[in-house]
């Protein structure tokens, strides 16, 4: 996939926030002074009045989102994946999450692909903390095209979204002259009778090429994207797990509590198949380039393979 077009799914965030900007005035955004990485800059630019710069204080920027969602406005409220899920956890829970207030939270610089800013700033976490506020929808979108659709979808739901986002640039994968998002679908990529391969996010590009190398071996995979992590689509992931020898995830988060976890806990009680995590594995990043880090850490087609053969 060298020669396909690759974009940061924070830059669809930004375009998707003026597209919604331009056809409803309730939309408003909030961000924790980054505006130039979380691309909420561009919305800003056209609608300074409905942009708030809140500082670096994002636990009482989510606090003004809550206020604002009371009062009939739709906030999306910025920042990096580290300080909106982390750092602000106690507000999304209890200001946003307990009252279940229209709230879209973009959180942007998610996972290892952080690269440089280390440990500290690469949140591998933020979808187990999401996953456990009752109510809240958790999305990370594989591509530009889904991440999009993804924010204008979340623009129509009535109650609390967090939106996953990356800074390293991604394959477009799908055509947005054909692409529907399926609120809570799981999108089948490729149809498969040996193993599956459920993916979210960059690992999606992953799972495709990994993909590629088993049917170069006689073996079928089945791959799909998995965007809405909560709630997930447990009828394609029994039907799946019944179907096939097992299932392999993949995923830019720690082992516990993403994917391999939502995963695991669906199919357990109904078609128990075994499950093999390709994840970040209980433990904190190092600073370094991020595609060297996504090799570092293994998160890359060769492992996925390697789990897929270990089903087989």
């Amino acid at each position: 996939m060298a020669d396909v077009k690759r974009i940061a799914t924070r830059e669809s965030y930004g375009a998707a926030l003026v597209e919604l900007g331009r056809r409803d005035e309730s939309v408003v955004v909030l961000d924790a002074d980054l505006a130039a990485s979380t691309k909420t800059g561009m919305f800003q630019k056209e609608f300074p009045d409905r942009h708030f710069d809140c500082g670096i204080a994002e636990a009482n920027m989510m606090s003004i989102a809550a206020g604002l969602a009371a009062a009939g406005k739709k906030p999306f409220a910025s920042s990096f994946a580290m300080f909106a899920a982390g750092r602000a956890y106690e507000q999304v829970r209890n200001s946003i999450g307990y009252p279940h207030l229209n709230v879209k939270i973009g959180a942007t610089h998610a996972g290892i692909s952080v690269g440089e800013d280390g440990a500290t700033h690469q949140c591998n976490e933020d979808i187990a903390l999401m996953r456990s506020i009752p109510g809240m929808v958790v999305i990370n979108p594989a591509d530009a095209v889904e991440a999009r659709a993804a924010v204008l979808a979340a623009a129509e739901y009535d109650g609390p979204v967090y939106l996953r986002f990356g800074r390293l640039g991604v394959p477009v994968l799908f055509d947005e002259a054909t692409y529907k998002f399926e609120w809570g679908k799981i999108v089948t990529l490729r149809e498969g009778s040996d193993v599956t391969i459920a993916a979210t996010g960059l690992m999606v590009e992953r799972a495709l090429q990994a993909a590629d190398m088993l049917a170069a071996e006689g073996v079928s995979a089945r791959v799909l994207d998995v965007h809405t992590i909560k709630p997930i689509d447990t009828e394609t992931l029994l039907r799946a797990a019944s179907e096939t020898r097992g299932i392999v995830t993949a995923e830019e988060h720690g082992v516990i509590g993403g994917l391999y976890s939502a995963v695991c806990e669906t199919v357990c009680g109904e078609a128990p198949c075994r499950v093999k995590p390709v994840a970040v594995m209980d433990e904190f990043g190092v600073s370094g380039p991020a595609l060297d880090l996504l090799e570092l850490y293994g998160l890359n087609a060769e492992t996925i393979a390697k789990r897929a053969r270990e089903l087989m």
